[in-house]
């Protein structure tokens, strides 16, 4: 297993458990403290699209170790590290922003969100090339 690949499998476990755990602690934890903020209900959503988006690139960076076991394409490892830093940037934003209600963290969100679009733009490249041999 290349040292890439064996990255890709580790960030996708650790990801995918913050990711519940964070999920869970903000359908269970988070209520009475978002409950004394004004904007509750902003807080909340922030929070669940962070899990949201946080989970799904968690199984993206599992999908890039699945494909950096059939190709070495460099462009799956640019997925990798595109997944990782999106959700570093685009969920830890809104996490903080839930957690603390500093709206200036959302210009952060949107470096997240072209991560994200990088590392499946890089999927979609790599995968174009495993198509055509």
């Amino acid at each position: 297993m290349r040292r890439v690949e064996r990255i890709a499998w580790i960030m996708a476990a650790a990801f995918g458990f913050l990711a519940v755990g964070l999920g869970a602690f903000g359908a269970h934890g988070l209520g009475p403290i978002f409950a004394r903020a004004a904007d509750s209900a902003k807080r909340v959503e922030w929070w669940q699209t962070g899990a949201h988006y946080h989970l799904t690139h968690a199984l993206a960076l599992g999908l890039s170790a699945v494909m950096l076991s059939r190709t070495q394409d460099r462009a799956v490892s640019v997925a990798v590290y595109a997944f990782a830093l999106g959700i570093l940037f685009f969920s830890g934003s809104l996490y903080t922003m839930a957690l603390t209600g500093v709206r200036a963290l959302g210009a952060v969100t949107p470096i997240g969100g072209l991560c994200f679009l990088v590392g499946w733009g890089a999927l979609a490249v790599a995968a174009f090339r495993m198509a055509r041999g």
